[in-house]
């Protein structure tokens, strides 16, 4: 950064400010809920610590959060990740100020992270769906995909990675590609279904815009979709036969996880939805700070 000097302190926390923002645009990505972005959790090197009630969204849901704690409120709730990084580094800003003593320049950098937030939130967005032509219509698209994952409940994860299996010209088989994230398929109504098929309509419509065939988007697409997440359930199947002096649970899923983006057709029974009885089980749901 150089010498410590008014200016230095400026580029710092403009560093820091960028590597907050990639940080929250690959939780965003992935579906992953902190649950405790207090001040003190987060470093200047753009990661954070003291995971306790941390999770992954299995239905789509912008205000989940896995922390029982912040369940009233839900501060630090999935949609509200981005904010609450915004209001983290603004402290930071007030404890750096005396030794920048001009304000001007922290702001522009603060209004900076809300603009390039947007603009990077939807470029994220796109590379989901596997789109790589800008056009301006894209955030409408995006936008009634969310409202699709919203109508009832619809697994994250399992969506978005089965997404890239849809073929262009094959509007009649939208629905059926994903079904399987769909938690309570049997409560799809007929205004469900249509909304459905309007979207993959525009979908479609939308991938005769690109250049690519349908194999090298399938690729990009699971390059960022993971396929393996952290499920909560999961891990406390390997904390319960951990207790019991087994481990082979815990390596099992650490090798898993090494390789999130992969098929591993060897470890196809982690690709699949929350189980029922996992809905509310301690551990499985929820969980305190102190966990």
């Amino acid at each position: 950064m150089g010498k410590p000097s008014k200016e230095t302190y400026i580029k710092l926390f403009e560093a820091v400010t960028q590597r907050t923002l990639d940080m929250i645009i690959h939780w965003q990505r992935v579906g992953f809920v902190h649950g405790v972005m207090n001040t003190d959790n987060m470093s200047i090197l753009g990661l954070t610590i003291d995971y306790g009630p941390y999770g992954w969204l299995e239905d789509f849901d912008f205000g989940w959060t896995p922390n029982t704690t912040d369940k009233q409120n839900k501060r630090y709730r999935f949609g509200n990740q981005p904010n609450i990084g915004l209001w983290n580094l603004l402290q930071l800003a007030n404890a750096l100020y005396p030794l920048i003593e001009e304000a001007e320049p922290i702001e522009a950098i603060l209004n900076q992270y809300q603009v390039d937030f947007e603009k990077q939130s939807l470029q994220m967005m796109r590379s989901k769906l596997g789109l790589q032509v800008e056009l301006e219509d894209d955030a409408k698209l995006i936008q009634d995909f969310e409202d699709c994952l919203l109508l009832f409940e619809t697994d994250m994860t399992i969506a978005f990675r089965l997404l890239a299996n849809y073929k262009k010209d094959n509007l009649d088989n939208g629905i059926e590609i994903i079904e399987n994230a769909f938690y309570k398929p049997e409560e799809l109504t007929e205004d469900n279904l249509m909304q459905w098929k309007v979207w993959f309509k525009a979908y479609d419509q939308r991938l005769h815009k690109e250049t690519i065939i349908d194999s090298e988007r399938q690729k990009n697409m699971n390059a960022v979709n993971p396929k393996y997440v952290l499920r909560n359930y999961m891990a406390q199947l390997a904390i319960d036969k951990a207790d019991g002096g087994d481990y082979g649970l815990v390596d099992e899923l650490f090798q898993v996880l090494k390789k999130p983006y992969n098929e591993q057709p060897e470890h196809e029974k982690w690709f699949a939805k929350r189980p029922e009885w996992a809905r509310h089980k301690v551990g499985c749901s929820m969980l305190s700070c102190s966990s």
